[in-house]
């Protein structure tokens, strides 16, 4: 088993080898049924409760094709700028395992529904990396095997095992990359980035949630190392079911690790699946890797060939919605950031949030204020994603409209935040229950400012002699009194006015 003590360090590693990748990415596609039959993709049944005769694989079931599926498959490959089929078939792809209840999988093997296509990426610097696409297929899923009585929830060592075959047959589309070559040190970042990308074209397409997290989503990190000048690809690994983006980014760093410390040992690399443990950021030996002839493809007798008409394609491409990078391009201009500015955006998950937030009523500055400043910090304290707290777009436009009105200054509306995130209510309900608004009222700020004054002889001189500035300080005594409450410019100009001073 290799461990992490058996690595050469990364920076020596890409001295001598240039890493090539293939990644390969597995999307759960959201259909209501399955692939090839009409039982429930419902998350969260009762074990084996959706299951029926065809995706059990009992004799005499006849498979039917699941069309929204078939248009979803279409939507990816354009989406990814490929060629799509004008006839394609569907293949069995013959092994055993117990969570395959037919003992093959209903796939695509030769002739797959979308080919030739490219995804451009960028990276954390802006720079765009284009990564080329082989081929996107359809297939089913796999049903859940869960092995009990062990210490890692892996087949080894584990007492028993149970098999639910609930997503057996759940639609799964395939995209697989053509080589990575030429990423060089950045190659695990690329990765990472492509994953991303894809990740954010198929939610924009509306053909499945792709969480991660869930298995909705997931991708197979393959990798080889040659030496610095050749032109020969080295044997590869391939780390199955990584389900994170930081995880993909991990994977690949510690195989280029890992390769080139059995390279440069003089030893040989196995082709072979590996398991990648996110506590360590290591990966483990899985199985030897079968070639496809191992799998014995060939054509499914019981579907017929998939031949989608130009017209119908080309009805989808007109159909797509924005996609990603043209959207963050655009999103860039009228917003007037930087790239840094949208990359952080990006990286925090605020993108969506703030476009919402926009719609809702909201300036993009305000929007983009809110949710990268107080609102990301309240999901890093509590571990939450930040599309995932307590707190609508809505709400979030509704407390920025109160801030433009004056009702409320920031110190306000990050309570008025606080108090919504705790679950106290709509912005409005918070603002009452803690009786948070700006006091602008002349005759209740006139105490204030008169105890203020009263208070601070000295200050209240220098402004007096001409130094405006030391208004400040009266400003503060008065914020403080009111708990932050009072209109802070409404509160300098009585000050002024009192003290028979002009701004100017």
């Amino acid at each position: 088993m290799t461990t992490t003590t058996d690595l050469v360090s990364y920076e020596d590693a890409l001295a001598s080898y240039d890493p090539v990748m293939g990644l390969e990415v597995h999307v759960e596609l959201g259909t209501k049924t399955k692939m090839f039959c009409g039982c429930s993709t419902e998350l969260g049944a009762e074990p084996n409760s959706q299951t029926c005769p065809v995706c059990l694989g009992l004799p005499g079931a006849l498979p039917v094709v699941n069309a929204t599926g078939v248009e979803s498959a279409v939507k990816i490959g354009l989406a990814l700028n490929c060629s799509i089929a004008e006839w394609c078939r569907f293949a069995r792809k013959n092994y055993f395992y117990p969570d395959m209840p037919k003992n093959f999988q209903t796939s695509q093997y030769d002739e797959p529904i979308a080919f030739d296509g490219y995804l451009d990426v960028q990276l954390e610097d802006g720079e765009t990396f284009r990564v080329e696409i082989e081929r996107a297929h359809m297939e089913e899923d796999t049903g859940k095997s869960t092995h009990v009585g062990g210490a890692t929830g892996r087949i080894h060592g584990a007492s028993h095992s149970l098999l639910d075959y609930n997503r057996a047959g759940i639609p799964l589309i395939e995209i697989v990359t053509k080589p990575i070559v030429g990423a060089g040190e950045r190659a695990p970042e690329v990765a990472k980035a492509y994953v991303r990308e894809l990740r954010e074209v198929i939610r924009a397409l509306g053909v499945s949630e792709a969480r991660m997290e869930m298995g909705q989503m997931r991708c197979d990190v393959n990798l080889s190392l040659m030496p610095k000048g050749a032109d020969k690809f080295g044997t590869r690994s391939e780390t199955k079911n990584v389900n994170s983006l930081r995880s993909v980014e991990r994977a690949a760093r510690f195989e280029i690790m890992r390769h080139a410390a059995v390279l440069s040992s003089g030893g040989t690399i196995v082709q072979e699946t590996r398991h990648f443990h996110e506590d360590t950021g290591s990966t483990t030996s899985g199985r030897v890797k079968e070639e496809a002839e191992d799998y014995r493809y060939f054509p499914e007798p019981d579907l017929v060939p998939v031949a989608p008409s130009r017209e119908w394609v080309e009805q989808i491409r007109a159909a797509l919605p924005e996609l990603p990078l043209a959207r963050r391009t655009r999103l860039l201009a009228e917003w007037g950031i930087s790239a840094t500015d949208m990359q952080a955006i990006l990286n925090a998950g605020a993108l969506d949030p703030i476009v919402a937030t926009i719609e809702a009523g909201a300036d993009a500055a305000s929007a983009r204020k809110w949710w990268m400043g107080e609102l990301a910090r309240s999901a890093n304290e509590s571990g939450t994603a930040l599309d995932e707290l307590a707190i609508t777009p809505q709400q979030v436009a509704r407390v920025a409209e109160l801030v433009a009105k004056g009702d409320l200054n920031d110190k306000l509306a990050r309570q008025v935040i606080e108090g919504v995130l705790a679950g106290e209510g709509t912005p409005d309900e918070v603002v009452d229950k803690r009786g948070l608004k700006v006091v602008s009222d002349d005759s209740a700020l006139g105490t204030a400012v008169d105890e203020a004054i009263a208070g601070n002889p000295g200050v209240a001189d220098k402004i007096r002699g001409g130094k405006v500035a030391a208004a400040g300080a009266l400003v503060g005594a008065v914020m403080k009194a009111t708990r932050g409450q009072a209109d802070a410019a409404r509160v300098k100009e009585l000050i002024l006015e009192k003290l028979g001073v002009s701004e100017g």
